[in-house]
């Protein structure tokens, strides 16, 4: 196979249903805007994980249920491997426990597969830019836990100094590290920095969880 331009989107898809994959593929193609492929599917955690050491995708939608485990498993486990990778959880059930286990497992984004064509091309391409996505219900409930006392262990945001803070209300926007950058006057490497700072701090590994705690304790209204 000749190498893919590397302006493609490439991603690879999880899900046990030969049908939904299929429905997928016809809507992210070259042809999308911007241009994408699927450059592997699978249909099982170990598939899925293998199939994304092999092809090094971009973006992964995964399913949260498939033959042998949990689609979240396989997202630790692909992030563990590929921490540049994006996962998005692309799946049938919304509840607030899938919700909140898609942010603690690393997952950028969390879609039903209710979305439309349209959406679901603007949503990978977001999340291939660095922006984190939640379905609007999935934040709501999202917010919920975390209010419900579900992160306890998590640190405070009263542990982080004034441009710690600065660095992940941008964060928390969905901008990338080179935009925050931009916006703050600040190298890419000292965001990255800052961000290592504030995920010690926050007791997390993974920005969306960083992300998920500055919105519940800066952004949501008291109860």
């Amino acid at each position: 196979m000749s190498e893919l331009p590397r302006s493609l989107i490439r991603i690879v898809l999880v899900d046990g249903s030969e049908l939904m994959r299929r429905g997928i593929k016809t809507v992210l193609n070259p042809q999308a805007t911007p241009p994408m492929r699927i450059v592997g599917e699978a249909t099982s955690v170990t598939e899925g994980v293998s199939e994304c050491v092999r092809s090094k995708p971009d973006v992964v939608l995964l399913d949260t249920r498939l033959s042998d485990g949990s689609g979240f498993d396989a997202c630790r486990q692909i992030l563990q491997r590929l921490p540049q990778t994006r996962v998005v959880i692309l799946t049938s059930h919304l509840n607030d426990n899938f919700v909140y286990e898609a942010v603690t497992s690393g997952a950028q984004g969390y879609l039903t597969k209710q979305i439309d064509a349209a959406a679901l091309v603007q949503a990978v391409s977001d999340v291939a830019s660095g922006r984190s996505i939640l379905d609007p219900d999935a934040t709501t409930r999202v917010l919920r836990l975390l209010r419900g006392g579900m992160n306890e262990q998590v640190g405070d945001l009263s542990a982080l100094s004034t441009q710690e803070r600065r660095v992940l209300a941008l964060v928390a926007d969905g901008l990338t590290n080179k935009q925050v950058g931009e916006q703050l006057g600040l190298s890419e490497n000292t965001v990255k920095n800052y961000l290592v700072n504030v995920f010690e701090k926050l007791q997390v590994k993974r920005r969306a969880q960083a992300a998920a705690i500055y919105v519940q304790h800066a952004r949501a209204p008291a109860l």
